[in-house]
This record gives structure tokens, sequence and C-alpha cells, in this order.
């Protein structure tokens, strides 16, 4: 049987990380079930197959870290607790710590992670005056206690236990501060080791947090750890190597290990980080105004028409400008043209007009790319939905004599179904960035094919099967879906072509 965490932390500093436990339950039949689920993943996405991940639960996370400060420990040879304090400083690269504590100046590298060189003596600190009777004044509660009710850091700061115990729980549970918790003394900023504070705190609720602090700080740290971003799922993702790839959790949740978002080929990640952006900031709030509102010419003042005169006059006090809606231009030279503005010559008129349609065909644009984008989005969100409506078909289809095996091309267009349009959104998303050219209008002619083909398979799982159209329908979504698949893959690999080929060039 494992022992908890705290457990670990309060024995000897030899085997502080020797054995732990995260703390979350669960059973072997979990497990079973994840690796099946896991498994089906795969082959619902089978371009994951080439990178090399590994799915971590909390416990083997945490493993994981003891094994890198041991790997790290048989070479430097010091306190594990420091070791740890360290690697965290070095964001968990093994080699760039190894590198700095051999060829660089150790005093200076030790002093940057904030502990005490453990190879030299630490500078002497003024401790609290020590009675006869053993006795030493606590410099935070100013309270008069034994020498062991006193404790404190390599730095030579001292205070007692209780007062110790408060601080330590205030930053863990108040703040959330795990592994860059200083020194209480004021100005000091030596780091608190792990030892110390599984050592003055006793509540088990804070020191759970503290683990889980600890371990948080692993993962985020790490470049080759991540975090599944699927909701109540608390796996890592481990890897040999970074790069923009598929990679799948035991809780079937797909998403890209540089960023951490959903899957989103063929769109990088950078640039889908954008279009987020945009979509979720107010700068398409800008964009309405823009497109609706003109600015008064003498005071900038926004302006929004609501009647039909095209004399307009500013409501700012200080202003009162006349000036024309359509042109910008000053009301007087226009006469008795109430209703009309014939000044289409004019240069700073013109500019203002070119200005204000250029703001238009951008919110247009913009809003012909998100509205399909945000359509096969939802459509995705139904998928359950779907997966459910067609398992009741595939259980009324074994009852017209066909075997469970021979019903299974349902759950597989279904797949490829949502594939296919998790593959659509993200190339709206990579065509809102991408500039005209030869290739482009290629891309788009493989996106119309597949988004054609995309909803007539949708068409077919959603209809009806009765005795007598089985055979037909069963024909249909096969050689459909098949079709999309195909049109899917011509579309991936000819976006993947463009970018080992330079030619996509993309917008501001």
């Amino acid at each position: 049987m494992k022992r908890r965490y705290e457990d670990v932390m309060d024995s000897e500093e030899e085997t502080l990380y020797d054995e732990v436990d995260s703390g979350n339950e669960s059973s072997g039949d979990d497990v079973d079930f994840a690796m099946d689920v896991g498994n089906s993943a795969r082959e619902r996405q089978p371009d994951i197959d080439d990178y090399p991940f590994e799915v971590l639960s909390t416990e083997e996370i945490v493993q994981h870290m003891v094994d890198c400060i041991k790997e790290v420990n048989t070479v430097v040879e010091i306190p594990a607790t420091t070791t740890r304090i360290l690697l965290n400083h070095f964001k968990w690269d093994k080699e760039k710590l190894m590198e700095r504590f051999y060829d660089g100046n150790q005093e200076q590298l030790f002093a940057e992670a904030r502990v005490v060189n453990p190879f030299t003596k630490p500078a002497i600190v003024a401790r609290p005056k020590q009675s006869s009777s053993g006795t030493e004044e606590c410099e935070i509660c100013y309270t008069v206690l034994p020498g062991p009710m006193m404790t404190g850091l390599e730095c030579g700061h001292r205070f007692c236990t209780s007062c110790w115990g408060e601080y330590l729980t205030t930053k863990i549970m108040e703040e959330g501060v795990g592994q860059t918790i200083a020194c209480a003394a004021h100005g000091c900023d030596i780091l608190v080791d792990d030892a110390t504070v599984m050592r003055l705190v006793r509540d088990s609720k804070v020191r759970l947090k503290y683990q889980h602090l600890i371990t948080n700080s692993f993962v985020e740290c790490n470049r080759l750890l991540r975090w599944c971003p699927s909701p109540d799922c608390n796996n890592a993702i481990k890897v040999s190597y970074v790069e923009a790839r598929p990679v799948v959790c035991k809780c079937l949740h797909t998403f890209c290990f540089a960023c951490g978002e959903a899957w989103h080929d063929p769109v990088k990640c950078h640039l889908l980080k954008r279009w987020i952006k945009k979509c979720d900031d107010d700068s398409e709030t800008s964009n309405w105004i823009a497109a609706n509102t003109k600015e008064c010419p003498r005071c900038n003042v926004t302006i929004e028409k609501d009647g039909g005169c095209n004399h307009m006059v500013c409501k700012n006090q200080n202003c009162k400008a006349d000036f024309c809606w359509v042109c910008l231009g000053p009301w007087e030279p226009h006469g008795s043209s109430w209703y009309n503005c014939n000044r289409y010559d004019e240069e700073e008129a013109k500019a203002a007009r070119d200005a204000q349609e250029k703001s238009r065909a951008a919110l247009q644009r913009y809003l012909f790319y998100c509205n399909r984008y945000m359509n096969h989005m939802q459509s995705l969100k139904f998928e359950h939905k779907l997966y459910a409506s067609v398992k009741e078909k595939m259980e009324e289809m074994q009852q017209h004599n066909m075997s469970w095996i021979e019903v299974q091309f349902l759950k597989r267009a279904v797949d490829i179904l949502c594939q296919c349009r998790q593959t659509l959104m993200y190339t709206y998303v990579f065509a809102y960035y991408l500039r005209k050219n030869n290739q482009s209008v290629l891309f788009e002619d493989n996106q119309k094919d597949l988004e054609s083909a995309t909803e007539t398979l949708s068409e077919y799982l959603e209809r009806d099967i009765t005795s007598e159209n089985l055979a037909d329908i069963k024909q249909k979504v096969q050689d459909k879906y098949r079709y999309c698949e195909s049109r899917r893959k011509v579309l991936l690999e000819h976006v993947h072509e463009g970018y080992e080929k330079e030619w996509w060039e993309y917008t501001e």
C-alpha cells in the first residue's frame, strides 16, 4: 500500500521522494476502460499514431517528478528538496540545470534559485537572544518560548512553530502559493523547502493543497508535459519533444499538444490564437461601430444616423458642426440639396467614403467565415446526440437479421462525419487569414467538395431506416463516408504541401 504524500514529506531526506500518492482515488477497472477508449480514439484520429506520447495519471505525474529529482540527485548529490527547487527554477530542464551547475558560477546559481548553497556555510544571521534558561523570543508574535519550539531555514531566521504554521497555511490556502514560498523574515527571499512545509503544517487539507500546487507547477513549468484541458480530467500528457501534433487523453479528448486547444488541423496554432482572441474580445464591437456609425469631422465624436436626412448636426455642445452624412464634408456648400449629395469628386470626402466601405466589407468578410465556423462547432456539440441516435438505429437494424458486425458501418460513419466537421470548422479559420492566389482557389474547391459531401452524409445518417430501404441506405452511407474520408485527406495533404512549399501567404 502506498504511503500518502504528506507521510513521504515527513520522512528522512534521503527517502523524501521515494514513494508518493497524489491522494486521488482510482480503480483498476477505470484504468482498463481508459485504455480501451484510448484505443478507440486512436482509431478515430489515425494521424496521432506517429507522434509518441504517454498519458499520466496524477500518481504517475508525481512519480515522474520523483524520478527526475532522483536522476539529477545521483549526479549533483545535494538535498532532494533543494534539487526540486533548482529544477523548478530551470522549468524542469535537466540538461540546462546540469550545464549551469558544472560550467557556471554555483554561488550565483543558488542565489538565482533562492536557495542556500549546500556546499558552503550560510552567512551568519543575528538570531534572537537565547536566555540562560534556553528560551528564545519569536520576532513575529514576540512570545518567549523554549528553544525546541523555535525553528528556521538555512538562512538562519528562526520563528516559533505556531507562527510558521500560520504563515505557511496563509500562503498555501489563501494566496495559492506552493513552489515559491519565501522565508517569513522581512527582506529574505530564500525559499521554504518541501520538508520544512510538511514538518510545520499539520492540517491534512493544507498539506494536500500544497501537494496539488507542487504537482501543478511541475506540469505547467515542464515543456514536455501538458494537462488535459478537458473539464474534470486530472491526466497529463507526456511527450519526448514538443510539436503541434494531436494527442488523445484517456478521457477521449483530442487536443494539440503545442497550444492545448482542440486539434485544429489544418490551421496553425498562432493563427488559431489570433482567431480565438478576435472572437472573444470586443474587437468586433468596434467593427460594428465602424460599419454603422461615423465620426464628426470636427470633434471626432461617434455619431449614429437615426433618420433619413443627410444633414447632420453634431450633438456635442462644444462642437455643433453641420456636415453631410454621405461625404462628411461641410453642409454649407451643399446648398438646397437636402436629401442628395453630388460632391463625389472631393478627395477628402472620397477618402472618408472609402474608409467606410472598407470597414463594412471587413465586417461582412469576418461574419461570413465566423458564421460557418460557428455552424460546424455547433454541429459538433450535438455529437453525443448523434451517437445515441445511431445506436438506436444499429439496434433496429440488428432486428432486421443483421449481425452486430454488419451494423458497425454506422458508427464508423459518425466518426468520419465528426472528423470532417472538425476539419471544416478550422478550414474557415485558415481561409479567413489566407491571401488569394492560385493555390488558395484550389484549397477552396477542396473545401467546397468536402463540405458538400459532409452535409450529404449527415442527411443519410438522419434518415429513417426501414426494412425496405435498409440495403440502399447502407450502401449509400458506406460510399459517402469513404468519399468524405478521401476528400478530407486530399484537403489536408494539399494544405500541408503548401506549408512545406511556402505557398500560403496571410493577411495582417
